[in-house]
């Protein structure tokens, strides 16, 4: 998929609409990210969704499609307990949440992924499609389709009934597009960096060590979301541990759960890896405790083997991002 287009079908994934006068601010108390960044509808933007110890409940992106109008993407791992984590916050907020159990998920990802919106969609639609940017989408009688994905490619995400799903993924493999599965799926977006929930991140750990201190809106400062609190004393005192990634110095696989150590000392753990064969080696990411070691050995079948920081993402676009070593 790192040189031609490859379609996945992602309709374990949760979508949710959220409506009513008070989405807006609704959803800028749920979440660490700031929808009033959202100036336009038919952008979007990656989110986590905290509790308040600022642990991470989930990893979201969310929609805007107009205003009191939103959409939002949620992991099939958290759809249920998200739902009613936010139905519990809703109080006092004219809001009304409708999970989308209607819709299906399709993600065309790769290098030629914008001509084969060609085969599904008609050439006016496919051509829209095409000149959207990055986290942006459009929606219409056609579907819903965006400009984002979970691999390091480009590419896009579409929503359909299940009868039209099944259709368009039909002709997308009929017309020559590889189906992949999810196992190549997370190869990929490790390769890319990308976090993995209930892997990488989870409740008890909060997005500064978890890599994704950028997904949190600061400003303006008297926005009271929900994990804030934590999260500034956090800032203030500086995290213990962060999440980087990882290449094995030699031969062997990382996986999750393996054991760092520096010296004597254990450090920290992976937390997802695998075999990239786009970079030739094994890559994982890791927890570690800051500040890190400068040198660092992981713990396999008993025996220590060495290991290099690297920062992800490994691969973007196709192109290799690591240093070679020497």
């Amino acid at each position: 998929m790192r040189t031609r287009v490859g379609i996945f079908d992602v309709s374990h994934m949760g979508i949710v609409d959220i409506e009513g006068p008070d989405a807006g601010d609704f959803l800028r108390r749920l979440l660490a990210n700031d929808v009033a960044r959202l100036k336009h509808p038919g952008r979007a933007l990656y989110s986590c969704l905290l509790n308040p110890a600022g642990g991470v409940l989930d990893d979201l992106i969310v929609y805007s499609r107009a205003p009191g109008r939103y959409r939002l993407v949620l992991n099939a791992s958290r759809k249920d307990a998200d739902i009613g984590w936010m139905r519990s916050e809703i109080g006092a907020f004219r809001v009304a949440l409708e999970p989308r159990s209607d819709l299906g998920l399709l993600a065309l990802q790769g290098p030629g992924a914008q001509t084969a919106l060609e085969m599904v969609f008609t050439p006016g639609f496919a051509a829209q499609l095409g000149a959207l940017k990055p986290f942006s989408f459009l929606e219409g009688e056609e579907g819903f389709v965006a400009r984002t994905g979970y691999t390091g490619e480009d590419g896009f995400e579409i929503a359909l009934p299940e009868d039209r799903l099944v259709k368009a993924f039909s002709t997308w493999v009929e017309a020559g597009v590889a189906p992949i599965g999810l196992g190549a799926r997370d190869t990929l977006r490790l390769e890319a960096g990308l976090n993995l929930y209930g892997q990488d991140m989870d409740e008890s750990t909060t997005p500064p060590e978890s890599n994704l201190a950028w997904t949190i809106a600061w400003d303006p400062a008297d926005r009271n979301f929900i994990g804030r609190v934590a999260l500034e004393r956090q800032r203030r005192e500086g995290p213990s541990r962060c999440l980087t990634g990882v290449i094995l110095s030699g031969p062997g696989v990382l996986r999750s759960h393996q054991e760092l150590r520096a010296g004597e000392r254990s450090v920290g753990v992976i937390t997802s890896g695998t075999y990239a064969p786009t970079l030739g080696a094994a890559i994982g990411l890791a927890r570690v405790e800051e500040p890190r070691p400068r040198e660092v050995e992981v713990v396999i079948r008993d025996r220590l083997h060495p290991l290099r920081w690297q920062a992800p993402p490994f691969v973007k676009r196709g192109r290799v991002l690591v240093p070679q070593s020497g």
